[in-house]
């Protein structure tokens, strides 16, 4: 069963980090690309970065420079770290095995003006 666990959201001000972690199952972590998707509030859901196994990397253009994502193979683990977030930031961040439709369960990220 393919399991996949997000925290790290919260509260934040414009300007400010968070760094978001997805815990997902071995089977799937140790052979796929993992991404990370956002959704904002009547907006639809949009892919914000992907990582493969060997570290490779994609960002959307609006994210470029401001975040990072990464993986720990050893904790199957994957992270997203946010740096100078803005308020157009604010989404529910998921957690994904890409470009499969395996998704978790979501974590809220609100950047406050």
């Amino acid at each position: 069963q393919v399991q996949l666990v997000e925290s790290g959201g919260g509260l934040v001000e414009a300007g400010g980090s968070l760094r978001l972690s997805c815990a997902a199952s071995k089977i799937v972590f140790s052979i796929n690309t993992m991404a990370w998707y956002r959704q904002a509030p009547g907006k639809q859901r949009e892919l914000v970065t992907t990582i493969t196994r060997d570290g490779r990397t994609t960002y959307a253009d609006s994210v470029k420079g401001r975040f990072t994502i990464s993986r720990d193979n050893a904790k199957n683990t994957v992270y997203l770290q946010m740096n100078s977030l803005k308020p157009e930031d604010t989404a529910v961040y998921y957690c994904n095995v890409f470009p499969y439709d395996y998704w978790g369960q979501g974590t809220q990220v609100t950047v406050s003006s």
